[in-house]
């Protein structure tokens, strides 16, 4: 067969879950209402921090970038799926594929490393409480959300140019919700093996740095409260990181069930994964942080009251 060069490709077919027709109702309600759920929770998070002064600190800060990201993440993806299946349509263009290639993984990583940077503030925030405020600058905290982006940004590129390079061949089905970069990858007809250097060694790289840097802030973390001599101060100290390590923990088992799923070459189960990677994740995330956080509770009852004494 001989292989098709890129540019003359129009379109890639997303097979998703499932063909039944009767099923696709129920899957968009399904996804039109996590992806209502996502957008409103991590939006009702953002306004709560910004209206309220006591949230004006380094962890609500990255926490509102992680909100914000959640909500570009889940947007790459759930509109043209919910798109697809109103239509009765699987297809999407080559342009609007190596779109999501690039954002999702941008969105992606950048919740990696945002999750990465507040282990780092709790660490400071746990073993340093006294020197808090003086290591957690404006400037430090800009210079790490920046360094996040640019490091992600950079990731995200380097991997959809590499994309743009190889040529498809006729079989242009994608057993998945979205254009994922190895499944995409996998369908490519010319010689692959950079492509796949480049994405078990970037993507190694950029994995193991952040959740080396969560390990050791958390390594640390547990080491600095078994240090403290009454019960009442190790729950304190326990109670700041809850949230945080909820979330990361939700975070890396969905990136492990992705990982194995894709793995194993099992489409549905790969789908399934991605799912939970991409919106049951990012829809969880404000649950977690409005539910065991006093602090973001007590923002969000000021804004509602605001909001109906405003009207």
């Amino acid at each position: 067969m001989e292989p098709e060069n890129q540019t003359q490709v129009s379109e890639f077919i997303l097979l998703g879950f499932s063909e039944e027709e009767e099923l696709q109702p129920l899957l968009f309600g399904l996804f039109l209402s996590m992806y209502l759920i996502t957008v409103c929770g991590n939006l009702l998070i953002i306004l709560a921090i910004i209206s309220d002064s006591h949230l004006h600190t380094p962890m609500y800060f990255f926490l509102a970038n992680l909100s914000s990201t959640d909500i570009c993440f889940t947007s790459t993806t759930v509109p043209k799926m919910l798109l697809n299946i109103q239509m009765q349509s699987k297809t999407i263009t080559y342009a609007g594929c190596i779109t999501q290639i690039y954002f999702s993984l941008l969105f992606g990583e950048l919740d990696n490393f945002l999750l990465t940077v507040m282990a780092y503030d709790r660490f400071v925030a746990v073993c340093h409480p006294l020197n808090y405020t003086v290591i957690m600058n404006p400037w430090l905290c800009c210079l790490l959300l920046m360094a996040s982006w640019i490091m992600t940004v950079l990731h995200s590129l380097l991997h959809s140019i590499m994309v743009l390079q190889v040529s498809f061949c006729t079989d242009l089905e994608i057993p998945h919700i979205f254009c994922e970069l190895n499944q995409v990858v996998q369908l490519a007809c010319s010689d692959t093996f950079l492509n796949d250097i480049v994405i078990y060694f970037a993507t190694g790289l950029i994995g193991v740095i952040p959740v080396t840097g969560i390990l050791f802030s958390y390594f640390k973390i547990v080491s600095s409260i078994l240090k403290i001599s009454s019960a009442g101060g190790k729950c304190k100290a326990f109670s700041t990181c809850g949230s945080h390590l909820s979330v990361v923990s939700l975070f890396y088992g969905a990136s492990i069930g992705v990982y194995f799923s894709s793995a194993a070459q099992n489409s549905r189960a790969s789908a399934v994964a991605s799912v939970t990677y991409t919106v049951v994740t990012p829809m969880l995330n404000p649950f977690i942080y409005s539910l065991r956080n006093k602090d973001v509770k007590q923002a969000m009852k000021k804004l509602f009251r605001r909001e109906t004494f405003s009207t």
